[in-house]
């Protein structure tokens, strides 16, 4: 009945051709061979300094995994070599000699970023670590040297020494890393847009343009993308909610320009990201919730909006995606068909665009649908089949659901060329 799972992250072995899911728990963090997916098997476990801890981010870099936390002291900064796996895996760090707390990291070539640092003496924002000797991070630079006025980072992306800083209430940063004295220099900001809040976390689209970022606090804000061409006058492109009241946590742009999202309650949703520009769709190719005990199929978020799909790894090799659910743990999803079928959420408001409402949410027997214009409903399962089909002739419309399993489904409007979907649910 309590969160158990956190941050999660992947690693590719080249020698062994073996991939691997690595999860954050509440007491330290599991190493899982998913070579084969369908069998999953824990190689390793490694314990935390600090016992009932929920909170924990990774990464990877060349064979070693690199470990936070940002609460519960007391705690440690941890190092685990991995190259010895499916077998073992070798504790190379655990004190606090470097820092103690973390609450987030990030890897760009030889530099690791630890976002929100705590030390036995004081704190910073945000601190830069070299990565030379990976079993020996050496500091290299500190945030509030070079800026006096972020009060944090919660978040970063790198990219070839380009940090873009999601700094929480004031919005998103934009800072190069200097080699030459190692200073951070602050080339752009993007704040104060339409229903802003604390900023949390960013990712950058393959060409470099658009940054997808996600406002934490308070929840139910929308998803956005940003212009960057310009960092010195960084524009709004697009916002959008994958469902009304859900909370996006954390986005990945993947290398094939499709994002995967994921949504706390709601789990995790792949957007076709392929030709973004004002006038341009953003396309829900799939979904996968990860946590039916609440969210919109249920139609309550209960006391917290925050809970469910913490955040996901879409990296590997094999194109499996790795998700890690505060509750229920990891799942191992292949996204294979949500990059066949692309379904418009918007392109332009122009008044025939198809858009539904389906009531009530779970249904049982029947499912009422209103619609802007009259069309053809289809309710396909989450392989892709077709299940029921139904024709609109008016803009209300019923569909008998009585004979469905209970379960989670995908309905479409078609009207024309253009389709619109939703998520809707089944109880019994």
């Amino acid at each position: 009945t309590e969160n158990q799972y956190s941050g999660c992250w992947g690693w590719h072995q080249p020698s062994k051709n073996k991939e691997y899911a690595i999860s954050g728990g509440r007491n330290g963090t599991w190493f899982i061979d998913v070579t084969n997916p369908s069998t999953p098997s824990v190689c390793a476990y490694v314990p935390g300094v600090s016992k009932n801890c929920t909170w924990r981010e990774l990464k990877t870099y060349s064979h070693y995994c690199y470990i936070v936390s940002d609460a519960c002291r007391p705690n440690a900064f941890q190092i685990v070599d991995l190259q010895y796996l499916p077998d073992s895996v070798h504790v190379i760090h655990s004190d606090t000699t470097k820092f103690v707390l973390g609450h987030t990291i990030w890897i760009d070539q030889d530099k690791m970023y630890v976002g929100i640092t705590n030390f036995n003496n004081g704190f910073s924002p945000m601190t830069v670590w070299s990565l030379s000797d990976p079993e020996d991070p050496k500091l290299y630079s500190r945030l509030e040297k070079d800026d006096h006025n972020v009060a944090e980072v919660h978040d970063m992306y790198v990219r070839n020494d380009t940090i873009y800083a999601s700094i929480g209430w004031q919005g998103l940063r934009v800072y190069k890393l200097n080699h030459a004295d190692s200073s951070l220099s602050d080339i752009g900001s993007f704040s104060g847009y339409s229903s802003g809040s604390y900023n949390h976390s960013s990712f950058l689209t393959r060409d470099g343009k658009h940054l997808v970022f996600c406002d934490e606090v308070p929840g139910g804000l929308p998803a956005h993308v940003v212009d960057v061409r310009n960092l010195q006058n960084i524009q709004p492109l697009r916002s959008w909610h994958p469902e009304q009241f859900t909370t996006p946590h954390n986005p990945y742009m993947m290398p094939n320009d499709f994002l995967v999202l994921s949504s706390y309650q709601d789990g995790m949703f792949i957007y076709d990201m392929r030709n973004l520009s004002p006038d341009s769709s953003i396309g829900l190719a799939g979904f996968f919730d990860t946590y039916p005990q609440g969210g919109h199929n249920t139609g309550s978020y209960g006391n917290s909006p925050y809970g469910g799909n913490w955040g996901a790894y879409p990296f590997l090799p094999s194109g499996i995606i790795i998700a890690n659910d505060m509750r229920n743990g990891v799942f191992i999803l292949d996204p294979a068909k949500a990059y066949s079928v692309v379904n418009p959420l918007s392109v332009g408001e122009e008044n025939e665009k198809p858009d539904f409402a389906a009531f009530p949410v779970p249904a049982s027997n029947e499912l009422s649908v209103t619609a802007n214009v009259p069309g053809s409903l289809t309710v396909y399962n989450l392989l892709g089949e077709v299940v029921l089909s139904a024709r609109m002739t008016q803009r209300n419309g019923r569909v008998n659901v009585s004979s469905l399993a209970a379960g989670t489904y995908v309905l479409e409007l078609r009207s024309g060329n253009s389709t619109a979907t939703k998520k809707i649910f089944i109880s019994r």
